[in-house]
């Protein structure tokens, strides 16, 4: 019983090379999309903090801060949309914007929608 190994060379070798490409593709798609989450999450941290320190603040104080960590993190969100809204004792904000991430070929648009609500001490 002899086999013929022969055809059996560089057999693996389009998988390989497929794999590859795979794991290029999604260390790129990571390498855009990661930087823009940690933004968004410094962002909805500052809204959060915003709102649990309402009542040492006034709502334009509040809305300056937040718009200033946007622009300082490069996050497009404009002040129309921007809601800080002040209740029975509790204050809401919210917050929405879209990041547009270009791939080759490809255009992601990444919707974020950032609400805190909080008493007012």
């Amino acid at each position: 019983m002899v086999m013929n190994h022969r055809r059996q060379l560089g057999e693996g070798q389009l998988g390989c090379i497929v794999g590859l490409l795979v794991f290029i593709a999604a260390i790129f798609v990571a390498y855009k999309l990661i930087p823009i989450k940690v933004k968004a999450a410094e962002l909805r941290q500052e809204i959060v903090d915003e709102a649990k320190s309402a009542g040492m603040r006034k709502n334009p104080a509040i809305e300056a801060n937040i718009l200033r960590k946007a622009e300082e993190l490069g996050l497009p969100l404009e002040k129309q949309n921007l809601s800080i809204s002040r209740g029975n004792n509790t204050i809401k904000i919210d917050a929405k914007y879209t990041v547009v991430v270009e791939f080759p070929g490809y255009t992601y648009v990444w919707n974020f929608h950032h609400k805190a609500e909080n008493p007012i001490f």
